[in-house]
């Protein structure tokens, strides 16, 4: 799914900022900053995968990497930026749909993409739209634009 959603993005993303939500491991910040991200910002309840994923980014010499241990949605109703491409992967056992594709719709630059895995096909709410759809046995992932004018 990986290589789908970098040839879905454009496999360069060279001055573009990311935000990595539920960023687990990390790989989707690592990649992106392979691609020429110039800020990727990783968040992630466990303080112990977000250690390991600074460390990992310093090990190769990546610079650009914001990680900061917290809640998805308390980070993103404190944070002001644009970002823009958002991964959004939250653990299946959990629904944040309802809340947390409006929010990561006001986070998104105009014409940003938000790159989402979830157990069913989402509903893109107003200011987003269902740019590509895929699903490989119980993951649907999608890729959504931002489609309304940035405030």
């Amino acid at each position: 799914m990986r290589e789908t959603l970098f040839n879905w993005l454009g496999q360069d993303l060279a001055e573009l900022s990311t935000l990595d939500l539920y960023s687990g491991s990390g790989a989707l910040s690592l990649e992106a900053l392979s691609r020429g991200a110039v800020r990727v910002v990783a968040v992630d309840r466990d303080p112990a995968l977000i250690r390991a994923l600074a460390d990992t980014a310093r090990e190769f010499g990546a610079t650009g990497l914001e990680a900061h241990a917290g809640d998805a949605r308390s980070w993103l109703a404190s944070e002001s930026r644009r970002f823009d491409v958002i991964f959004a992967d939250p653990p299946f056992d959990e629904d944040p749909w309802s809340w947390l594709l409006p929010l990561c719709a006001q986070h998104l630059a105009g014409g940003g993409g938000l790159y989402a895995e979830a157990p069913r096909k989402l509903i893109a709410p107003p200011m987003l739209a269902v740019h590509r759809h895929a699903r490989a046995g119980s993951v649907h992932y999608h890729l959504l634009r931002h489609i309304g004018e940035v405030a």
